[in-house]
C-alpha cells in the first residue's frame, strides 16, 4: 500500500516539473523528472502529463462554444444552449468510452478492410496500458482515451450551433448520441486508426475534415430538415435577427483559440519541444490572418468592421490550419488564415441567399474553412497529394451529410424536431426549461 501511496505522489508531483522543465536546459531538466518521478522515464512522464494538460484545454473550448453559441442567439434561448452545449458533453465522453473510442481505434479488429472496425464496448487499457509499453512510451492508455474523448464531443457542438433557437432538446440529443457514437468514430477510424484513407497518404493532423468538416455536415443536414427561424426570411429578404451579447459571444472565442494551443499541440501526441513550438507558431498566425482577413472584407462588404465577422474570422483561421499545423510553414499558415477568413464571409452570406439559417455561422466556420484548410494540406503540405486530400474530404462527406440528413429525417417523422411556433416565439428557456437566464429581466420577442 505504500508503495502504491509513494508512487501516486511521485506522479502527482510532477505536476510542479513543467516550470522546472522549461527553465532549464537538457540534461538539467532530464534531471528535474527524475528527481520528481525516480524510476519512471523522464520523457514518459513529460509526454503524458501534455497530452493531459492537452486535453484540459481542449474541455476548455466547451465552454468557448457554450459562450460563443449564447452569445450570437437571442437572450430567450441561452438557457436551452447552456444546457445542450453542457449535456453534449456528457454524452460525447459516456458514448466514446461506451464503443466510440473502439470503433476509432480498432486495432487488429478490422472487419471490412480499413472500413469498418470494432474492438469491442467499454475501455480495456490491458497489461501494458499503464506503462511505456503503450503508444512507444508516449502516454497511457487512459490519457490517449481523455484526450480523444473530449475531441469526440465537438462535432455535435458544432450541429448544436447552426440549429440553435427552434430544435427540440430531447430530439437534438438523440441525434448526438447516434452521431457521436457511431459516425464520428467510424469516419475518424478511416485516418487516425489507421484506415483506408491513412493508407492512401490522406493528411487531417488534429481534425479540419474528421472533426470540423465532420460536425458541419451534420450542421448543415439539421438545418436543413429544420429549415430557418421564424422570421428570418421575409418576402424574399434576409433579415438579420442579432445575437443578444457580443461580449459574450467575444468571451467565447479567445476560449477557444486558448483551447486550440491543445486541440492541435496535443495532436502532436508528444511532449517535442519542436514540434509543439512549430504547432503553436502555425496556429496563431493562421488565426491571427483569419481576423484581419474577415475584417478587410466584411469592410467590403458592408462597409464596417463586423466584430461577429473577425470573431468568425478567428475561428476560421483556427480551423484552416488544423489539418496542416505540423507541415505548413508559418509564411503558408499566413495564407491558409488569409483565405480562411475570406472565406468565412462569403461563406455567411452565401447561406443567407440559399436560406440556410445558421445563426452561429457554424457551416461556414466549420465546413467551408474545414474543407479549404484539408485541401490545403495538399496545397502546401510538403509530400502531400492534394488528390487523397479530395478522397478524404468527399469520403467524410458521403458518410456523414447523408447519415445525419437521414437520422433527422427520422426524428422529424417520430419525435418531431422543432419546437411549435409559439414556443419559439416565447423562447426556449422558457418552453422547454422553465427558466430564464437573467432572471426579471427576460423580454420575450413576438418577431
Amino acid at each position: 500500500m505504500f508503495r502504491k501511496v509513494a508512487a501516486s505522489a511521485a506522479f502527482l508531483s510532477t505536476l510542479f516539473v513543467p516550470a522546472m522543465v522549461f527553465a532549464q536546459d537538457g540534461a538539467e531538466a532530464v534531471e528535474a523528472v527524475e528527481a520528481a518521478a525516480p524510476g519512471l522515464d523522464p520523457m514518459f512522464v513529460v509526454n503524458n502529463l501534455w497530452i493531459l494538460l492537452a486535453a484540459v484545454l481542449v474541455f476548455i473550448m466547451h465552454l468557448g462554444f457554450s459562450c460563443l453559441e449564447a452569445g450570437l442567439t437571442r437572450s430567450k434561448n441561452t438557457v436551452n444552449i447552456l444546457y445542450k452545449n453542457l449535456a453534449i458533453v456528457a454524452i460525447g465522453l459516456l458514448m466514446y468510452g461506451l464503443c466510440g473510442f473502439n470503433l476509432m481505434y480498432p486495432g487488429d479488429a478490422w472487419m471490412a478492410d480499413g472500413i469498418f472496425g470494432f474492438a469491442g464496448f467499454g475501455l480495456d487499457p490491458g497489461v501494458d496500458g499503464q506503462t511505456a509499453a503503450y503508444a512507444d512510451g508516449a502516454y497511457t492508455y487512459y490519457s490517449d482515451f481523455i484526450f480523444q474523448a473530449m475531441f469526440a464531443a465537438t462535432c455535435c457542438t458544432i450541429v448544436s450551433g447552426a440549429v440553435a433557437g427552434r430544435v427540440k432538446l430531447g430530439s437534438f440529443l438523440i441525434f448526438c448520441v447516434f452521431f457521436v457514437g457511431l459516425i464520428y468514430p467510424i469516419i475518424g477510424s478511416w485516418h487516425w486508426g489507421g484506415g483506408w484513407l491513412a493508407e492512401r497518404g490522406f493528411h487531417d493532423f488534429a481534425g479540419s475534415t474528421l472533426v470540423h468538416a465532420v460536425g458541419g455536415w451534420g450542421a448543415l443536414a439539421g438545418a436543413m430538415v429544420l429549415g430557418p427561424r421564424i422570421g428570418k426570411y421575409v418576402d424574399g429578404k434576409v433579415r438579420p435577427i442579432v445575437g443578444h451579447s457580443m461580449p459574450l459571444a467575444a468571451i467565447g472565442v479567445f476560449l477557444l483559440w486558448f483551447g486550440w494551443y491543445g486541440f492541435n499541440g496535443g495532436s502532436v501526441l508528444s511532449a517535442d519541444p519542436d514540434t509543439v513550438s512549430f504547432v503553436f507558431v502555425t496556429t496563431t498566425l493562421a488565426a491571427a490572418a483569419g481576423v484581419l482577413a474577415a475584417s478587410v472584407v466584411s469592410i467590403i462588404v458592408s462597409r464596417t468592421p463586423d466584430l461577429s465577422m473577425a470573431l468568425n474570422g478567428a475561428l476560421a483561421g483556427l480551423v484552416g490550419i488544423t489539418a496542416g499545423a505540423d507541415v505548413i510553414s508559418p509564411l503558408e499558415a499566413v495564407i491558409v488564415g488569409v483565405v480562411a477568413g475570406a472565406l468565412v464571409v462569403g461563406a455567411v452570406l452565401f447561406f443567407d441567399r440559399v436560406k440556410i439559417d445558421d445563426p452561429v455561422g457554424a457551416l461556414s466556420v466549420h465546413l467551408v474553412c474545414g474543407i479549404w484548410g484539408t485541401l490545403a494540406v495538399g496545397i502546401f503540405g510538403t509530400d502531400k497529394s492534394l488528390g487523397a486530400q479530395f478522397i478524404g474530404v468527399l469520403a467524410s462527406a458521403a458518410l456523414a451529410f447523408p447519415a445525419a440528413f437521414l437520422f433527422f429525417t427520422l426524428l422529424k417523422k417520430t419525435l418531431g424536431i422543432r419546437v411549435e411556433a409559439d414556443d419559439e416565439y416565447k423562447g426556449l428557456d422558457i418552453a422547454e426549461h422553465g427558466q430564464e437566464a437573467y432572471g426579471g429581466f427576460q423580454v420575450f420577442s413576438t418577431q
